[in-house]
């Protein structure tokens, strides 16, 4: 494949992380539309502990928050608020995604966005040697260690997850 098609296939995530020298690993699928991570950690044979899903929030003070925990978990919305200093979070509209982030649902990952946000990553993904995310577009997840994640995205591992 000639270098000019190489870069048109590539995201402004894995960009970032090539400008950045953090190494990744590509995983592409076939998909023309939103499937959940569910079915893509089937698609691609990945335990679900190993795949995260980014969500995006706007706190009370209207300021937007990036949280990226394991696709069979939910957030638990009182500790992601407080892990951002704000008095409540709540899920930003599906419609609203591609104008905040720049990426469409199903594609968001928290690395490149339009504009850098506050992120939190689940603490639980600090103690796996690699997660697996959304690499920026339908069809495309990266793998890479989440203190890679956490540094491309600037981010911070946090308690945002629902116990049972």
């Amino acid at each position: 494949m000639a270098k000019s098609e190489q870069t048109k296939l590539k995201t402004n995530a894995m960009r970032m992380l090539d400008t950045k020298k953090i190494p990744y690993t590509t995983r592409t699928y076939e998909c023309n539309e939103f499937i959940n991570a569910m079915q893509i950690a089937d698609m691609l044979g990945l335990p679900y502990e190993k795949v995260y899903k980014t969500l995006i929030t706007q706190g009370s003070s209207k300021n937007y928050y990036v949280f990226v925990i394991p696709i069979a978990e939910d957030l638990d919305m009182k500790a992601a608020a407080k892990s951002v200093g704000e008095k409540s979070v709540e899920m930003l509209h599906v419609k609203d995604i591609h104008a905040v982030t720049g990426y469409v649902r199903g594609g968001c990952t928290a690395i490149g966005m339009k504009k850098q946000f506050v992120t939190r990553i689940d603490q639980n993904a600090e103690k796996l040697d690699s997660i697996v995310v959304s690499g920026g577009k339908l069809g495309v997840q990266l793998e890479l260690t989440p203190q890679n994640l956490a540094a491309a995205s600037n981010a911070k591992f946090a308690d945002i997850i629902f116990h049972s």
